[in-house]
């Protein structure tokens, strides 16, 4: 019974973020799967949505609210996709790499201009915010809901990855660009799918994420992309399951480092199992080797 009430706080904590990194990390490892890019602008995507959402409830109602922050969402991602990305398509990695982080710190300035630096106080959303009691724990219902309604999406996103003709379609893609390409596929209508997919699980991690930590600054998506982007590798970037293992191992963890009172080092502790992971399995838990062809 003292175990439980040491740690269960914790554990439930730990599963919940551990639900929104992986609605952020689906994002980055689809993206890559597919165009071996590293979106470093995912993060900021992220933190827009939630900044959106603290001007948008003020003059309209939760669910229309939540609805236009995930067309927003989708909107930004596509259009930096479209902008910054597909023009160089064909340029080496490293041209896209950094147009990726121009991006990142574009998006970031401009919530510097509109918020004038000061943080703004994500609206209390009643559902989310209610207090649930779960053995000797008691927690909010944001903290139960997250992590049912993010194996839900997952599932989803499965069964439209495994069932349907735009899967198959992002599938040979992310085996195979050229081939692809060549034999028939819609390159830039697939890979415009993907951005959606992703942009729009991160607005909904978005409002998972910041009905916890309510307060939202223009570098609000930094920490939770970084983590994101760990949970991706760690799992086995380009690995939707992966990156969602990923995620919950990595959220538990820092959660439990918390704890032990060692909450200073609870970020730095989520690279450190990341050294020991890839020191051990170099391309992730599912990730696979790339096999070069001669």
């Amino acid at each position: 019974m003292g175990f439980l009430h040491t740690w269960l706080p914790y554990i439930l904590a730990g599963i919940a973020v551990g639900g929104q990194y992986a609605l952020i990390a689906i994002g980055y490892t689809m993206v890559y799967g597919i165009l071996r890019l590293i979106n470093f602008a995912h993060g900021d995507i992220f933190m827009w949505s939630g900044l959106i959402m603290v001007y948008l409830i003020t003059t309209l109602p939760l669910w229309v609210s939540i609805v236009l922050v995930i067309l927003f969402a989708i909107i930004l991602g596509t259009t930096i996709e479209k902008i910054a990305y597909r023009p160089l398509r064909t340029a080496p990695r490293m041209s896209i790499m950094i147009s990726a982080i121009g991006v990142s710190y574009l998006l970031q300035n401009f919530a510097l201009y509109i918020t004038g630096g000061l943080t703004k106080t994500y609206p209390a959303i009643a559902l989310l915010q209610r207090a649930v009691s779960i053995g000797p724990a008691t927690t909010k219902m944001v903290t139960i809901i997250t992590p049912f309604l993010t194996i839900l999406l997952v599932f989803l996103l499965v069964m439209l990855i495994q069932h349907t003709k735009i899967g198959m379609a992002m599938r040979a893609v992310s085996r195979d660009f050229e081939t692809s390409s060549l034999m028939g596929i819609d390159i830039n209508r697939v890979i415009t799918v993907t951005f959606v997919i992703g942009c729009g699980l991160a607005a909904i991690g978005s409002v998972l994420f910041f009905s916890n930590y309510t307060g939202i600054n223009p570098m609000s998506g930094a920490m939770p992309g970084l983590k994101a982007f760990v949970a991706a590798v760690f799992g086995g970037i380009g690995s939707v399951p992966g990156a969602v293992l990923g995620a919950f191992v990595i959220g538990i963890a820092e959660n439990i480092v918390k704890g032990t009172g060692w909450t200073t080092f609870s970020d730095a502790f989520t690279f450190v199992l990341l050294i020991i992971i890839l020191m051990v399995k170099p391309t992730g838990l599912f990730g696979e080797k790339d096999i070069d062809k001669v």
